[in-house]
């Protein structure tokens, strides 16, 4: 009996949580490793920003250096003078801005359809719709080009906008949300005299603004970077391009400042960081109950 009371402490001791030590071991750990991989995306960009600001015969130095002998903040200056680079942030951000808004208003309102309303083959529509996620763009262009020929539209803001507005990325990351809201709320909104939009708007909307950032954010990004699309449907590129575009313009047979092209794209970065900066407070909250709900 004493040997058993003896090692009853052992295996108290054995089944209790760890000591405070291992769990500053494993914080310090994934702190580092959390640390090292952001400093791995960040070397890109630390990189742009140092090119932006050396002199032209520096970019390429031997040996490599990271800063140059100076900072020439008249790159940006330069850069925006090189090229109606202006022209190209206004356009995109027209074009970014109006197609988000409009994404954010049709996903918004096919994702309650297909989540809070009942009618016929509602699964087989919404199936039929997410099909279309697996067409790529490249596929689409040429029959989306012609479209736009018959329409009168190539060379438009609308042409830019429109036929990317309607997809069923947003629809389908709203609906997941729209399923995990109980149907208690609506039945409470229906007996105080609640229609089917009131419900929508008072309700359903305020819930999912977390996800409402979300897609707005990868719409705008999406919109901000297009290339293709834009380089297809425009050809007055001074007066109707976006960023991408104008970006692409610092390349010529006659070389490519290096220097200036960076800078540029520092200044394309600024709409898309301050956006995510301004909606952060959603973002996490979004990005982590997003598409995963559903019943």
């Amino acid at each position: 009996m004493s040997d058993q009371r003896a090692e009853l402490p052992r295996a108290t001791r054995a089944g209790e949580p760890p000591r405070r030590g291992g769990r500053r071991v494993r914080h310090a750990v994934s702190a580092a490793l959390l640390w090292t991989v952001a400093l791995i995306f960040l070397l890109p960009l630390v990189y742009t920003v140092a090119t932006s600001l050396k002199p032209a015969g520096e970019v390429f130095g031997s040996p490599p250096t990271l800063w140059g002998s100076e900072l020439r903040w008249r790159n940006y200056a330069e850069a925006m003078n090189y090229l109606p680079f202006e022209r190209f942030i206004l356009n995109g951000l027209l074009v970014a801005g109006v197609g988000t808004a409009v994404v954010l208003v049709s996903s918004s309102l096919a994702a309650y359809a297909f989540a809070r309303l009942r009618w016929r083959g509602r699964d087989s529509v919404f199936l039929t719709f997410l099909v279309t996620l697996m067409i790529p763009q490249e596929v689409l262009v040429v029959p989306m080009f012609i479209l736009m020929l018959q329409f009168g539209w190539v060379d438009s803001y609308q042409a830019l906008i429109l036929p990317w507005a309607f997809t069923a990325f947003g629809a389908f990351l709203l609906r997941q949300f729209f399923l995990t809201v109980p149907r208690e709320l609506d039945d409470a909104a229906t007996i105080d005299g609640a229609g089917r939009f009131r419900i929508f708007w008072s309700v359903m909307l305020p819930l999912a603004r977390p996800s409402i950032a979300v897609l707005a954010v990868f719409t705008f990004i999406t919109y901000w970077n297009s290339f293709l699309w834009p380089l297809i449907i425009t050809t007055s590129v001074e007066t109707k391009g976006t960023v991408p575009l104008g970006l692409s313009l610092f390349f010529s047979q006659q070389g490519s400042q290096w220097n200036l092209v960076m800078a540029a794209s520092v200044v394309s970065m600024v709409p898309t960081v301050a956006l995510v900066l301004l909606l952060r407070r959603h973002l996490v909250s979004g990005i982590a109950t997003a598409g995963l709900g559903g019943r």
